[in-house]
């Protein structure tokens, strides 16, 4: 199975937002929208960090090829 994208776990979190926000959604459907929720967004905050660290990589590069 192919990871998600961070767009895609974006657009899925805002569909489990909607979805919170039935009004007729039991408590426990709730919950385990709530759990699968922050779950996708850990892992999108990984692939942010991921981001973070190639870009740090690739400024180092850049830097140290310029002097």
């Amino acid at each position: 199975m192919k990871a998600k994208s961070f767009e895609e776990k974006l657009e899925y979190s805002k569909k489990l937002l909607d979805k919170l926000m039935d009004q007729d959604m039991t408590l426990e459907e709730s919950v385990k929208l709530y759990e699968e929720g922050l779950k996708n967004i850990k892992e999108a905050q990984q692939l942010i960090e991921e981001a973070k660290m190639k870009i740090e990589v690739i400024e180092k590069e850049t830097i140290g090829t310029d002097s």
